[in-house]
C-alpha cells in the first residue's frame, strides 16, 4: 500500500458523530420566538369570531329584545301613570313631585348598570335571573301602593334596580354575539321597547280609565303579561366568552378622551330627551284632548320609535356609528323645541310621530357608541354600565326641572326650550369626539 503523508480518512459513524459534537443547533427563528412566547393567544384565537348572525345570536337577541319590551317599555309609559296619579292617588302633590318617581325608575335603572355591567362581565348572566325576579316582584309591589313614598320605594328604586341587572347585561351579551352588525342587532333589541311601549300605554290607559278593574289590578295584569317574558330571558340568554379576572371598575376609561366626551355627550342628551315621554300626555290633555286618546299618543311614539331605532342601527355599521348617534341627538333636539307648536290633535299627532323617528336613535346608538371605546368584548358590559351611570343623573334631574318650569310658568314652552338645547348641546359634543378616532371628523365612525 502506498503511503500518501495524509491522515487516513474518518469513517461515516466519526464524521457525524463529530460534527454533532461541533455544530451548534440551528436556533428556531427569532420571530416566532417572541410570537409563541410574548404574544399570548386573543379571544378571537380561543373562541372564534362573532357568528354576527346565526340561530344561537339571534336567540340571545331575541331574549334581550323581551327585556327591553318589559323594562323600557313601561318606563317609556310613565306619562300614562302620572297622569292617572295627579287625579287619584297623588292629587295633592305637584306634577314635579309625582315626575321623581318615574326619573328615580329611569336614574336607577341606568345609575346601577355601573354595578350590573361589572357584575356580568365576572360572573356571567346569573345577575339577569336575579333581576328578572325583582322586577316583577316590583310591579306586583307597585299594585299595592297607595302613599307617595310607597310609590317611591316600589315603582322608583325597586323597579329601577331591577331593571339595571337585566337591562345592561343584555347589551353586554349580545355585543359578544355581534361585530360587524352590533349597531343592527342593538336596535333590533332595543326596539323591543318600542313594541312595549305601543302594547303599555294603550293597555294602562283603557284599564285605569274605561274599566271598572281599577288601579291594582291593572298594574298587576301588566305583571302577568311581564312575568313570561323574564322566563324566557333567563333561560334565552347566555354569555359566548368566559368571564374576565380583571379589575372590577375600570377607571382607567375615564382617562380616554372618547370615552369622556360619549359620557358628556350622553348626559346632556338624556337631560332633555324624557321631557315627552313624561308630559306629552298631560299637554295634550291641556290642549282639550281625551283622556285616552292622550294616552295613545305614547303608542304612537314608541311606534314610531321602533323605525328609529332598527333603521338607524343598520345605517350605524355602514356610515359610523358616532354619526349616527349625532345625528339622532341634534334631530331630537329640533324636535322636542317643536313641542308647543301642536295645538291640535292632528298636530300632536304628527308631533308623536316625529318625536317617535327621532328619539328613538338615541339608546341604541348610546350604547353602540360605547363599543368603539374598547376592543374587548369582555369589558363592553362594564364601559356602557360606567357610561349610562353618569347619564342616569341626567335623567334623574331632567324631568322634575321640567315640572318646576311647568310650575312655575304654566306652560309648556320653557320646559320644551330648556329640553331642546340640552339635547342640541348633546349632538355637538358627539360630534367633536369623532376628533379623537382615526378617521377623524369627516370619516365614518
Amino acid at each position: 500500500m502506498v503511503d500518501s503523508g495524509q491522515p487516513p480518512a474518518p469513517s461515516q459513524s466519526t464524521s457525524s458523530r463529530s460534527s454533532s459534537e461541533k455544530l451548534p443547533i440551528p436556533e428556531q427563528p427569532r420571530d416566532l420566538e417572541k410570537t409563541s412566547e410574548s404574544t399570548p393567544p386573543t379571544l378571537t384565537d380561543l373562541y372564534g369570531p362573532a357568528p354576527d348572525g346565526g340561530a344561537r345570536a339571534w336567540f340571545v337577541a331575541l331574549g334581550a329584545a323581551c327585556i327591553f319590551f318589559s323594562c323600557l317599555g313601561i318606563v317609556n309609559s310613565f306619562g300614562i301613570f302620572l297622569q292617572y296619579y295627579g287625579t287619584h292617588q297623588l292629587s295633592s302633590h305637584t306634577p314635579d313631585q309625582i315626575s321623581w318617581i318615574g326619573s328615580v325608575t329611569a336614574c336607577m335603572q341606568f345609575l346601577f348598570g355601573a354595578i350590573s355591567g361589572p357584575l356580568f362581565d365576572r360572573y356571567g348572566t346569573w345577575v339577569i335571573r336575579i333581576g328578572a325576579v325583582l322586577y316583577v316582584l316590583a310591579i306586583m309591589m307597585t299594585s299595592l301602593c297607595q302613599e307617595y313614598y310607597q310609590f317611591m320605594l316600589a315603582q322608583g328604586v325597586l323597579t329601577g334596580l331591577a331593571s339595571a341587572m337585566i337591562q345592561v347585561p343584555a347589551f353586554a351579551v349580545v355585543s359578544q354575539y355581534f361585530d360587524k352588525k352590533r349597531a343592527a342587532a342593538l336596535g333590533l333589541v332595543v326596539s323591543g321597547s318600542s313594541i312595549g311601549g305601543i302594547v303599555f300605554p294603550i293597555a294602562l290607559g283603557k284599564m285605569l280609565n274605561d274599566t271598572s278593574l281599577g288601579f291594582g289590578w291593572s298594574v298587576r295584569v301588566i305583571g302577568f303579561i311581564v312575568a313570561p317574558m323574564m322566563v324566557f330571558c333567563c333561560f334565552s340568554l347566555r354569555a359566548r366568552l368566559p368571564p374576565r379576572e380583571t379589575k372590577f371598575f375600570l377607571w382607567s376609561a375615564f382617562t380616554e378622551l372618547r370615552f369622556v366626551g360619549l359620557v358628556a355627550a350622553g348626559f346632556f342628551v338624556l337631560l332633555g330627551m324624557f321631557t315627552p315621554l313624561f308630559f306629552l300626555p298631560s299637554y295634550a290633555v291641556s290642549k282639550g284632548m281625551d283622556k285616552i286618546l292622550a294616552s295613545y299618543l305614547l303608542a304612537i311614539v314608541n311606534g314610531a320609535s321602533t323605525f328609529g331605532r332598527i333603521l338607524p342601527g343598520i345605517l350605524a355599521d355602514k356610515y359610523g356609528k358616532l354619526n349616527i348617534y349625532g345625528f339622532g341627538s341634534l334631530s331630537t333636539g329640533i324636535v322636542v323645541l317643536c313641542l308647543t307648536k301642536a295645538t291640535d290633535t292632528a298636530g300632536l299627532v304628527v308631533y308623536a310621530v316625529f318625536i317617535g323617528l327621532t328619539s328613538g336613535t338615541i339608546v341604541s346608538a348610546n350604547s353602540a357608541a360605547f363599543s368603539t371605546c374598547t376592543t374587548n368584548p369582555q369589558n363592553l358590559g362594564t364601559y356602557i354600565g360606567m357610561g349610562l351611570a353618569v347619564g342616569s343623573i341626567a335623567i334623574l334631574v331632567g324631568p322634575p326641572v321640567n315640572g318646576v318650569l311647568l310650575d312655575k310658568y304654566g306652560g309648556y314652552l320653557e320646559a320644551s326650550l330648556f329640553s331642546g338645547i340640552m339635547c342640541l348641546a348633546g349632538g355637538v359634543v358627539i360630534l367633536a369626539t369623532k376628533l379623537t378616532t382615526p378617521e377623524g371628523l369627516f370619516g365614518n365612525v
